[in-house]
This record gives C-alpha cells, structure tokens and sequence, in this order.
C-alpha cells in the first residue's frame, strides 16, 4: 500500500533499510547476482580509472549497475512466480525466461560498451 501524506526522513530511512533487506536476500539466495556482483566490484573501479571524462566513466560503470538492477528485478519475478505457481505452467516458464533475457541483454551492453569505448584505445 502506497504511503499518504508527507514522506519525512523516518519513510526515507526505511525505504533505505527494505533496500538493503534486499540486496541482503539477493546476496545469500542467488547465486547469479553473487557472480554478478563480485564482477561489478572489478569492473566498476577500472571503468571509473579508464575511462576518460564523465561520459565514457559512465559507459563503462552504467551498464554493470543495470545489470545488478535487472538481476534483482528478475529475481524478484522468478519469487514471485515460484510462490504464485509452483507447479510447472507455460506462462510461469515465460515470465522467467524473460526476466533472465533482460539481464543477458544487459550483459551484451556491457561486452558493447567497454568494447566501443576501450576497443580503439588499445587496439588502434
């Protein structure tokens, strides 16, 4: 249910708290956002020392960032769809399969991103 009324610091701080919960249960439950994590803690640092300006520092941080996003999201679906169908059923199949497609793409952004921005750096 959706707050009324004014948001002050204390719904700010637990907004805060539930995020943390939550990256919490997606660090000890899934293993995919564990990896993917462990990547994003190399990468975003040397995305951050190679690149040159804060646009390149942006294509190569932004995209791992989102993929931990659509990897929480999709976990989030593949829950929920575990707890509302548990039994095997076409749809429940597809939704999960989505949400794991949203997080490949993502990861082709990545391969995409450091590639155009370090590709001509170090091969040309």
């Amino acid at each position: 249910m959706a707050a009324e009324g004014f948001r002050g610091p204390r719904q700010v701080w637990n907004a805060f708290r539930w995020s943390m919960k939550g990256l919490k249960a997606a660090w000890r439950h899934e293993a995919s956002f564990r990896l993917e994590a462990c990547l994003a803690i190399v990468v975003v640092p040397l995305g951050l020392w190679l690149g040159h300006g804060p646009l390149e520092k942006l294509a190569l941080v932004g995209p791992p960032l989102l993929v931990l996003s659509a990897e929480l999201l999709n976990s989030a679906i593949e829950a929920v769809v575990d707890k509302v169908c548990p039994e095997i059923h076409e749809l429940a199949g597809r939704a999960k399969d989505m949400g794991s497609a949203a997080v490949f793409v993502l990861m082709m952004l990545v391969v995409l991103s450091w590639a155009l921005v370090l590709g001509p750096r170090f091969l040309g």
